[in-house]
């Protein structure tokens, strides 16, 4: 029965991922999941999942297949429409809600987007589990049973109990004959990773586009947590001038007046000089705007920046343009014409609505740095 049970449940769960994987997309583009997370998990609501089953009809029915039928005939009575037929007494559809890890959601985002796995720079403080086996034991998971060492302890009690038959030599293991893998866990020092988020916050960025950087944002933190453990992450919003906040601050914050992205760029290069050594830390740059700036003179300040100081620390600096309808969209254009379009630490995209966040994670993100 319990393997049954496992049975079940694991097909269950790849129901649940197919699910999932075929409403991405929409997932990515609401609110919901990011709102319903909470100790490292996300409840997704999905449509009722029903067990296909044979669904007879009454015997004085007629038709194909329930006894002779005539052309022209129905095959069936069809399904009722919504608003038609009579009260009843029996239970309605439910959507279902699952509870599913980030990790799960963010190896989904990696199969739909094919994301590369991220390249590590530095090794230090931050440590990782690593599991080594160093023993045989004889409880565990059935994932960890040792096949060799189960049937040699089958094979030793049914010689023992006079039961082995040379001319028939079937092994039966039961519960007392299996046996399972051990391990110590240690801990490893793995890659060091921060994240730097960037967000205007002038008039000009209005309450939507806050959110399509809120929902940006998770499924940046969902994937990249995945790649380090113990990601650290800062948060830096500029109207003329810039200031780091907590999270909440940062998503929240309602702003007005003029746009210095300059004073972003430097806080953030601050922030780097004083606490991420290069040297040790994966460093990536997320900066989200609707491109207005306040003149040519501090985009040309923004572009030495990036050039001279910015861009050689990071593994990554991305520029995540949300239309706005009181946006120019000028600093997007500004950065590919000094940089190019194709310089590997730089990636770009427009990020026009909700819908358009996908194929921004997958700019973001493809390149594996």
């Amino acid at each position: 029965m319990p393997m049954k049970m496992e049975s079940d449940l694991n097909r269950f769960r790849k129901i649940v991922r197919g699910k999932i994987k075929k409403e991405l997309r929409r997932f990515i583009s609401s609110g919901d999941l990011v709102a319903r997370q909470g100790n490292k998990k996300v409840t997704i609501p999905l449509p009722r999942i029903d067990i296909p089953k044979f669904k007879f009809g009454s015997k004085e029915q007629g038709g194909v297949g329930q006894g002779e039928g005539e052309v022209g005939d129905s095959v069936g009575q069809g399904e009722p429409q919504p608003g038609e037929g009579e009260a009843g007494d029996q239970e309605g559809q439910h959507s279902l809600e699952v509870d599913v890890t980030l990790e799960e959601l963010a190896q989904i985002l990696g199969e739909e987007l094919e994301l590369p796995n991220i390249e590590d720079k530095g090794k230090d403080t931050i440590e990782d589990k690593k599991y080594k086996f160093t023993g045989i034991q004889k409880q565990g998971p059935e994932s960890l049973r040792h096949f060799k060492r189960t049937y040699k302890q089958a094979l030793m009690r049914t010689i023992s109990m006079g039961l082995y038959d040379p001319e028939d030599p079937v092994i039966v293991p039961i519960k007392d004959d299996k046996r399972f893998r051990s391990f110590n866990v240690h801990n490893e020092p793995v890659a060091n990773a921060v994240i730097i988020y960037m967000m205007d916050v002038s008039g000009s960025m209005g309450d939507e586009q806050k959110e399509i950087v809120r929902l940006t944002s998770f499924w940046l933190d969902t994937w990249l947590s995945t790649q380090y453990n113990g990601l650290e992450r800062r948060f830096i919003i500029h109207d003329a001038t810039a200031r780091e906040v907590d999270a909440d601050t940062f998503y929240r914050t309602k702003e007005s007046g003029g746009t210095l992205i300059s004073s972003a760029y430097k806080l953030a290069l601050k922030l780097i000089e004083e606490n991420f050594n290069p040297s040790e830390w994966n460093i990536y740059l997320f900066h989200f705007s609707d491109g207005d700036n306040w003149s040519g003179n501090d985009t040309a300040d923004c572009m030495k920046l990036l050039e001279t100081s910015l861009i050689p620390v990071s593994n990554m600096f991305c520029y995540g343009q949300v239309e706005s309808r009181y946006g120019s969209g000028q600093f997007l254009r500004d950065l590919h014409k000094h940089f190019g379009e194709s310089n590997e630490k730089i990636t770009t995209t427009q990020i026009k609505d909700r819908d358009a966040i996908m194929e921004a994670l997958k700019v973001f993100l493809g390149k594996g740095r």
